[in-house]
């Protein structure tokens, strides 16, 4: 091996090691050494998979001789040198080459880097053996990679892999309404991620290709505002479900060519349920996710030319780089938001200016600078004023809306994370007298509060609230968005004066949240 070509094979290893612990599939994996190798190296799409997997030339060689011999065909001229032409690029491999090497990576031809269908006329990913790397026995293969993979002309057929996926998510549901929840909610799984990445996909693949009655518009429309509603106070993997059913049947409709006023109403709820769908990720814990759905949203919203509905999808994707640690990202998605909204009286008008105050406060610190946090309080005017604006039925809507009590909730954490302790009590009790669902804001509220009392040097009252808070909040609520902020205040309590990871009372905070040592 040329020092050039081991080069290409280490950091190929270093790629495959960091992808398998993170959970990625080979596909992605191969993905990934394809772009970061080919600019220096001249990496093929079919060696980044072979590469992906950890096996040499000679262990595809005999996977393709194993299926031409269950196949009952004679055994294939095909050995190492042709192979390393196929992966340099210097020749193509035939039809039914191209077909058994599909089936030994379980992808489709434009994964490997060639144009067309198949001569099979089905998908790869259940078909042959799988190749020899460890990590392939690991990991099953996922839907999400095969959608991920798939050419646009592949004669699985979308409607096909539409009925899967709606499949998984209604088995899913029935899971979650058949068995009481005993624990805090682990990570999503394979095939359930694959079904929500599906739909989100061919809901774009829909919306740049696009006759339903009236009627069962007014329906969907109906049950979409409903779904806003249940955002409160519906578990969010449960809701998901739900919402995700919905949008593949609006997607089904706008797939037909549909009159300009409908197909508009259309694009309308495919924006409001991509957005919702995008919040519920935020509170499952998948930011990865959310932001692809917010993206969908946009598409959507841009066909109907809503600049108030674009406003609020923008809005509403601001808030994942601030949950998740990117406040100067979400104070510019909020900036973007503001501006598209303009001057019409819109729920973005309210919330933008919140999402900017609560950046700049992240940013500043309880430390931060009169100017900073003067500016973050001029921030909670606007909202304040725009949210005087706003139309009845949008002050009461939690999802598609803004109400009084977020409006309290956002103003308190802005005050909190300033550390002007004294308001932020104040607001934070007014905040909390208004609710009475939506548990993941109440847990936040609790919270902020927890925090109030250890800023001002109260460590045991601090972790009495915090402890509060934990103990009203049900397992199946227990996800990376609730955790996250449950385990900076943890740390923030170790690192105070008289603060220790040792203390009874914050072992017993952790216990409660479902938070290991480790993860602490």
């Amino acid at each position: 091996m040329s020092g050039r070509q081991h080069r290409e094979t280490e950091i190929a290893r270093r790629i495959r090691a960091k992808g398998l612990a993170s959970g990625r599939s080979c596909a992605q994996i191969a993905e990934e050494i394809h772009e970061t190798c080919s600019p220096q190296f001249g990496t093929t799409k079919i060696k980044g998979h072979r590469l992906a997997h950890g096996i040499a030339l000679a262990d595809v060689i005999e996977q393709v001789r194993a299926l031409f011999d269950r196949d009952q065909k004679p055994a294939p001229g095909i050995g190492e040198t042709l192979l390393s032409a196929y992966e340099s690029g210097l020749k193509r491999p035939g039809p039914e080459y191209l077909h058994y090497l599909c089936t030994v990576y379980r992808v489709e031809p434009v994964s490997l880097g060639y144009d067309g269908p198949c001569i099979c006329g089905h998908g790869h990913r259940m078909a042959g053996g799988r190749p020899g790397g460890d990590d392939d026995r690991a990991e099953p293969p996922r839907p999400r990679d095969v959608y991920l993979n798939q050419s646009a002309g592949d004669s699985a057929g979308p409607d096909g892999a539409a009925e899967e996926d709606e499949n998984v998510l209604r088995r899913t549901l029935l899971n979650l309404l058949d068995q009481a929840a005993t624990g805090p909610i682990g990570d999503i799984p394979p095939s359930l991620l694959g079904a929500v990445e599906g739909i989100r996909r061919r809901m774009d693949e829909t919306l740049v290709m696009a006759t339903v009655s009236p009627a069962m518009l007014d329906q969907w429309e109906e049950t979409t505002l409903a779904f806003g509603r249940q955002y409160s106070s519906t578990p969010p993997m449960r809701l998901l479900c739900d919402v995700l059913l919905e949008l593949s049947a609006v997607r089904a409709a706008m797939a037909r060519r549909q009159p300009t006023d409908l197909a508009e109403r259309l694009c309308r709820m495919a924006a409001q349920l991509s957005g919702l769908s995008g919040m519920i990720l935020i509170n499952i814990g998948d930011h990865r996710l959310a932001r692809a759905f917010f993206r969908t949203g946009r598409t959507a919203a841009d066909e109907t030319g809503d600049r108030a509905l674009r406003a609020w999808i923008m809005a509403r994707e601001s808030l994942v780089p601030l949950y998740y640690g990117d406040a100067r990202e979400a104070l510019n998605l909020a900036k973007q938001s503001r501006d598209l909204a303009g001057a019409t009286p819109c729920v973005a008008q309210a919330m933008a200016p919140v999402v900017e105050a609560r950046a700049l406060a992240l940013l500043a610190g309880s430390n931060g600078k009169k100017e900073v946090v003067d500016q973050a309080k001029r921030a909670l005017l606007k909202a304040r004023n725009a949210f005087s604006h706003m139309k009845a039925h949008e002050q009461e809507d939690l999802a598609f809306g803004y109400t009084e009590r977020q409006l309290y909730f956002y103003q308190g954490d802005v005050l909190t994370k300033l550390g002007q302790t004294i308001e932020a009590d104040m607001v934070l009790e007014q905040a909390l007298e208004k609710y009475s669902d939506h548990i993941l804001d109440q847990t936040l509220i609790r919270l902020d509060m927890a925090q109030c009392r250890l800023i001002e040097g109260d460590i045991d009252e601090a972790l009495k609230v915090a402890i509060e808070a934990a103990r009203q909040i049900k397992p199946e609520y227990r996800t990376d968005f609730i955790v996250r902020p449950a385990i900076e205040f943890g740390r923030a309590v170790e690192a105070a004066p008289g603060g220790s990871k040792d203390l009874p009372a914050l072992r017993e905070f952790y216990e409660l949240m479902g938070i290991g040592s480790k993860k602490a």
